[in-house]
């Protein structure tokens, strides 16, 4: 998915010939993984149907300030729509709709929906070019940006009149990418590289038994969706898990054992800004591997473990920009075990957690860490979801690494 997934994205209609088109915008927009509602002005009901809209967009369509069909008159919030929208893009704009957005007129569900719009706004004028060159459409054009609204520009082309000029409105395609491209050039991440590791390691025994842990990923995964949706690229090292994410842009590279995360680490951390090792990465790994199954000749097995290659120590080792995260599992003396790998590590953070907080470590949707960086200065929050915690890893790192 890319970055309008989830996005709840209000979609304005005004009557204009381009009207046709929103079915293919609707369809687009919803390919893109947005949730789309619809409002129209009465007019554009004489270009395309609310019922098209509503069967693509899966929702209600809304044109007027109650229910036309419902004899109890049922209130349409527009308050309420206009909070609801993440974004909200008036296609086609045409330029009474313009006019009356710039003087603040509220005759009708789709501008008083504008006037409660909390979110940032879109317009893509549609109009003739006589229309469109006037000085009145101009300074409405001027005015709305003025106000924060963005404009999606029209293009030249074969206009409804039979002329040819500027005036026809973006195409769906470039609609969609317009809003994609313009809202990844505000996120606080973009333009940066993410190296994160994820779920446990399994350390081969025989070619059916291994040594691994009880980590679910869970946690990785969601530092990388936090990340990606505010504007990263990132690649996500991540060991044997039912966790998984589609997102355009996070590149997940497959890994099974802690020699295999090493190797990908350091393929890809030369070039990284920077890299969040939360993978619960085997300490130890058998010195050597049965090449058959081992069969249960007596009561006792034993195994001779050698240690494995420490990921996080070797690249703290050799970083020169990067900013780099270390996780840590605490059951006894938390705080100063977490300080004490923090320093022998040259990390900039450490996220500890403690197996002694309930809710707290693997498995769980739930954690609770503490945030202690190379300055010692330390964070402790309270029991949260993972995705907020998620959240709260990467605004803390965007405030490091623009300080």
């Amino acid at each position: 998915m890319g970055i309008l997934s989830g996005k709840n994205v209000l979609l304005g209609i005004s009557g204009g010939i381009a009207a046709y088109k929103t079915a293919s915008l609707v369809r687009l927009l919803i390919k893109s993984g947005a949730h789309v509602k619809v409002v129209m002005t009465p007019s554009a009901k004489d270009f395309i149907t609310p019922l098209t809209l509503s069967t693509l967009s899966k929702n209600p369509v809304y044109s007027s300030f109650t229910n036309e069909d419902d004899d109890d008159g049922v209130w349409n919030n527009h308050v309420d729509l206009g909070l609801w929208a993440d974004l909200f893009v008036l296609a086609p704009a045409t330029a009474n709709t313009l006019s009356k957005m710039t003087n603040g007129a509220s005759d009708n569900m789709l501008l008083a929906t504008y006037l409660s719009a909390k979110c940032p706004v879109y317009f893509a004028p549609a109009m003739d070019l006589d229309m469109y060159k006037h000085p009145s459409t101009l300074q409405s054009f001027k005015k709305l940006q003025s106000f924060g609204n963005i404009m999606i520009p029209a293009t030249s082309g074969e206009l409804a009149s039979g002329l040819v000029g500027e005036g026809r409105m973006a195409e769906p395609e470039d609609i969609v990418r317009f809003l994609e491209q313009d809202i990844l050039s505000k996120l606080p991440l973009r333009g940066k590289k993410i190296l994160l590791t994820a779920g446990p390691t399994y350390e081969a025994i025989d070619p059916v038994r291994f040594i691994g842990n009880h980590s679910s990923g869970k946690m990785g995964f969601e530092i990388a969706k936090a990340a990606a949706n505010l504007g990263a690229e990132v690649v996500l090292v991540t060991g044997p898990t039912h966790q998984s994410v589609k997102h355009a842009s996070i590149n997940v590279i497959p890994v099974v054992s802690a020699q295999e995360m090493y190797d990908a680490v350091h393929n890809h951390f030369e070039t990284s800004d920077v890299a969040i090792l939360s993978a619960a990465v085997a300490d130890f790994t058998p010195k050597e591997v049965a090449v058959r199954k081992i069969k249960k000749k007596s009561s006792t097995l034993t195994l001779e473990l050698e240690k494995t290659k420490d990921i996080l120590a070797s690249i703290g080792a050799i970083k020169k920009h990067q900013y780099l995260v270390g996780f840590a599992l605490e059951t006894n003396d938390e705080i100063e075990n977490a300080k004490g790998k923090l320093k022998r590590k040259n990390l900039n953070l450490i996220v500890l957690n403690s197996l002694n907080d309930k809710g707290a470590g693997f498995k769980g949707d739930t954690n609770k860490v503490t945030f202690i960086d190379d300055q010692e200065h330390i964070t402790e929050f309270k029991l949260k979801s993972k995705t907020e915690v998620a959240l709260d890893l990467i605004n803390k790192i965007i405030t490091q690494i623009d300080a």
